[in-house]
């Protein structure tokens, strides 16, 4: 089993997105990249503790390899949106892949670099590729949130 963890917006679509992917045995979203110890939602929400709502997923690599999960991240949001994902607003819900070795870290850059050269987007993209320093898992509450409650918004 390997990890990886993504922030692509809020962190309920993108933890059912990878939910749906054959070879990733679990996920849980919470924040990472920030400054507090701990952060509650309240305080990541108010943008001050510099954490980014993500996902993290644990996979099996014989299964799934982490360029595929590379792809279902850039296919999930929009990562030249710099601190935006449709009606989300703020640091928190910024593009960012969080590695966890070298290996990781090429491929994300690579990825990066093919992705904006591919011609799909427009504008450059903005997405940070920053070693994992923490993962604060995030309320209960919030995870798997579409299985409990379903899309508010229609999308999934």
């Amino acid at each position: 089993m390997e990890k990886a963890v993504f922030g692509a917006g809020c962190f309920w679509h993108i933890q059912d997105r990878f939910n749906k992917v054959k070879g990733v045995l679990s996920t849980s979203v919470g924040y990472s990249g920030g400054d507090t110890n701990s952060p509650s939602y309240e305080q990541v929400c108010t943008g001050n503790t510099g954490h980014a709502e993500v996902v993290e997923i644990d996979y099996d690599p014989k299964v799934v390899t982490y360029s595929e999960l590379l792809s279902v991240f850039w296919a999930c949001h929009d990562p030249t949106t710099k601190d935006r994902q449709g009606p989300d607003v703020g640091h928190q819900y910024r593009s960012v892949i969080y590695y966890f070795n070298d290996e990781q870290e090429n491929l994300a850059r690579d990825s990066m670099i093919k992705m904006g050269e591919s011609g799909k987007f427009h504008d450059s993209i903005v997405t940070e590729v920053q070693p994992i320093k923490e993962y604060h898992k995030a309320e209960d509450y919030h995870q798997n949130y579409f299985k409990k409650k379903g899309s508010i918004f229609g999308l999934i």
